[in-house]
């Protein structure tokens, strides 16, 4: 596991249901102190993982990785158990796609546009914690993970920092963060910006590949206000723009490897020339309402999220290694409400409840060059552009009410219930199940067993509304105009797991899960634009074992993870005009691996931190993660097509660092370096059902940073 991640399977502690003293105009800084935790422990009490696996990570395990805050926040979840890499920013819990959650301090994030991009930055984090398998009844929607972030407050990190961390390819980082109180108001900002030459995964596996610049910004600010003893209003934003180029291959000719089309008298275009690119923005906002009144806990909450995504295409380039070319304008407003609320109805009950309802206004523009074609497929004519704009509106909302019974010494009891309705291009609803049982038959043991009903929606901001009868008679006509509309996932999912903890500071756990699932969502990139689409299989099945190991004892931090997964597929139930007949064919009689499994994956990390002496300050690290590889296309032995019936080659990556902080005067330095071994491994290879493009791992980058205290 992480560094200072751990394994949870016990109930989050309770927190203090005593009679509140009376607010006052001006409480002294120590009483402030003690509400505000009193506060956060109320919250936190509200969505503890009750049964679930629950991998948490804080602050100081964050940096103590090679990259430490400056990188993207994907690339820390790999060092979790169970979490695979992928192309494109992109990663996968437990072998399935997306299907993730964010929430903010309680709060649920709605999802928006985003690729390549990265929304929140590491250094906002005070400590987050991943939680899968068998949830509980007030996680819905959005399963595979629950991405659960407490943000840092002005009250309990006063100061700052500016940051300049930069090297190989490119890169330079400057970022900037800073706390502090005022009364009873606290506050927290942070801000960076970054820009080097591999935005996106290489295509060729070059550690200079072409075409591939990035420019990245992002802000963050928090402010909450302690009205009395008893409430907290809150209040935190973000923004983030973020532009990419898409790399190009090297070397690639038109004339010999696209369809034999001209633009103008034009037929030939080297692809060192393209000139493609992506902009990615997005910006939210969230206001809390905190009640805690002894046995009764309420959160209230309204949410706001704009995101857009804009692919500007290299016309003539795409049409003559294509044969076709699109620009793409997407936006989504989200707008939500929920609660949340907790009754200590007695020792042996805990009640909690809530409800959430979000509304989505969805925009999408595109403009798709193609050629005109006779029936024979002969183009007769210069390319034409074929608009096609659409608007839609979603609503979704929830309910849930559960019971955390302890039956026992040691044995606690979650059951309970939740009501999903999804009403876009399509309705849906569904009444979902939940119970977990812990058992904690010793004061280091902790044994879980948990079922769950699931229900996902297709990612509304997604699904497309193109009309296929406008490409008609071009060469951007699909192969077939069979196009159901996406529908919801609905899963049955089964989890156990255990954990033993040692003295001394060891600890192990494992855990198993299995998954059946009727149209299990799944998604891919099958045009031009870096878009990803939803579709559906009629059937699923993904089951896997994860083992985990810690030690946390004096200046050592040592994990490690290993994961087992197998995730299959079989029959196409929506958005089927992507496949090909012979993949629709194959995929309707025989479970196939979905793109993104991974047979094995790992991590493991070890650190040290010198604490006296003369070398105190200085910290040692070195991470590394391992992947089996994922899915490509295969064949039978008759030289017939298996969609993704193979795997690309296993791959590991160690990366080192080491920092030295002086506290006077408050100053650190790092040195990092990434891919020690500059080992050339292929993620993706451009074949296997919805896969884009090759992406390459980065190759080895040596990177310093300076640090100082405001």
């Amino acid at each position: 596991m992480a560094p200072g991640v751990a394994l949870a399977q016990s109930q989050s502690p309770s927190p203090s249901s005593g009679p509140s003293a009376p607010a006052t105009q001006a409480q002294p800084e120590h009483t402030i102190v003690v509400t505000a935790r009193r506060l956060d422990e109320a919250r936190a009490s509200i969505q503890p993982s009750l049964g679930a696996d629950s991998y948490a990570v804080s602050q100081d395990a964050i940096k103590a990785l090679p990259g430490g805050a400056n990188q993207q926040f994907n690339q820390i979840l790999l060092q979790i158990p169970g979490v695979s890499q992928d192309g494109g920013g992109q990663f996968h819990v437990r072998d399935d796609h997306a299907n993730l959650q964010y929430r903010i301090n309680g709060t649920i994030l709605p999802e928006g546009l985003a690729v390549f991009g990265q929304t929140l930055s590491p250094r906002l984090i005070d400590h987050f914690a991943l939680l899968t398998g068998a949830l509980p009844a007030q996680y819905g929607l959005r399963t595979a993970g629950i991405m659960d972030i407490t943000t840092k407050s002005g009250l309990f990190a006063k100061g700052g920092q500016v940051s300049l961390y930069g090297g190989s390819h490119g890169s330079i980082n400057p970022s900037f963060d800073y706390g502090g109180s005022s009364g009873d108001t606290n506050y927290f900002v942070s801000g960076d910006f970054k820009h080097n030459n591999l935005g996106i995964e290489s295509v060729d596996g070059s550690s200079t590949p072409l075409h591939d610049k990035t420019d990245q910004a992002q802000g963050f600010a928090y402010v909450d206000h302690i009205v009395d003893p008893d409430n907290r209003i809150s209040f935190l934003g973000g923004f983030a723009n973020q532009h990419f180029q898409i790399p190009n291959p090297r070397g690639l000719s038109a004339a010999q490897t696209g369809p034999g089309y001209s633009v103008g008298g034009q037929s030939d275009y080297l692809s060192d020339n393209l000139n493609e690119q992506q902009l990615e923005r997005t910006g939210f906002g969230q206001l809390a309402w905190l009640r805690h009144t002894g046995a009764l806990t309420l959160q209230t909450s309204v949410s706001a999220r704009y995101s857009e995504l804009i692919y500007r295409p290299d016309v003539t380039g795409e049409l003559l290694f294509n044969g076709t070319a699109q620009n793409a304008y997407k936006n989504d407003l989200a707008l939500s409400g929920q609660m949340d609320g907790v009754w200590r109805v007695s020792h042996a009950h805990t009640i909690r409840f809530g409800f959430y309802v979000q509304h989505d206004h969805a925009i999408s523009r595109t403009g798709t060059y193609a050629f005109p074609l006779d029936d024979s497929g002969a183009q007769t004519g210069q390319p034409i552009d074929i608009l096609d704009d659409s608007a839609s509106n979603a609503w979704t909302t929830s309910a849930y009410l559960q019971d955390e019974w302890k039956l026992g010494e040691g044995v606690t009891l979650n059951y309970g219930g939740r009501f999903d309705r999804y009403a876009a291009y399509r309705t849906e609803s569904q009444f979902s199940p939940r119970v977990n049982m812990v058992w904690e038959p010793a004061a280091r043991t902790a044994i879980h067993l948990g079922y769950a009903r699931y229900f996902s929606p297709p990612p509304f901001e997604l699904v497309g509304g193109a009309n296929l009868g406008k490409l008609a008679g071009t060469s951007a006509a699909a192969g077939n105009t069979l196009d159901t509309t996406p529908y919801a996932e609905r899963q049955n999912y089964f989890d156990i797991g255990f954990e033993q903890k040692i003295k001394g500071g060891f600890s192990l756990g494992v855990d198993a899960y299995y998954r059946l699932s009727t149209n299990l969502i799944d998604e891919g990139q099958f045009g031009a634009p870096i878009i990803q689409t939803p579709f559906n299989y009629a059937k699923g099945r993904i089951r896997g074992v994860e083992f985990n190991a810690s030690y946390n004892h004096g200046p050592w931090s040592i994990y490690g993870n290993i994961a087992m997964a197998k995730a299959q597929g079989k029959g196409i139930s929506s958005s089927q005009f992507n496949f090909s007949a012979q993949e629709l064919a194959y995929i309707a009689n025989h479970y196939i691996y979905l793109d993104h499994d991974q047979t094995y994956t790992g991590s493991a990390g070890v650190n040290y931190a010198f604490k006296q002496g003369g070398m105190k300050g200085l910290k040692l690290g070195t991470s590394l993660i391992y992947g089996s590889g994922l899915r490509t296309q295969g064949s039978a032995a008759d030289g017939s097509v298996i969609p993704n019936g193979a795997h690309l080659p296993a791959y590991a990556q160690v990366n080192l660092s080491a920092s030295y902080r002086i506290e006077r005067p408050g100053v650190e330095l790092r040195f990092d370096i990434i891919n020690v071994g500059d080992h050339a491994y292929q993620i993706r290879d451009g074949a296997g059902v919805g896969v884009g493009a090759p992406q390459w791992g980065a190759r080895r980058g040596f990177f310093v940073g300076v640090t100082k205290d405001i």
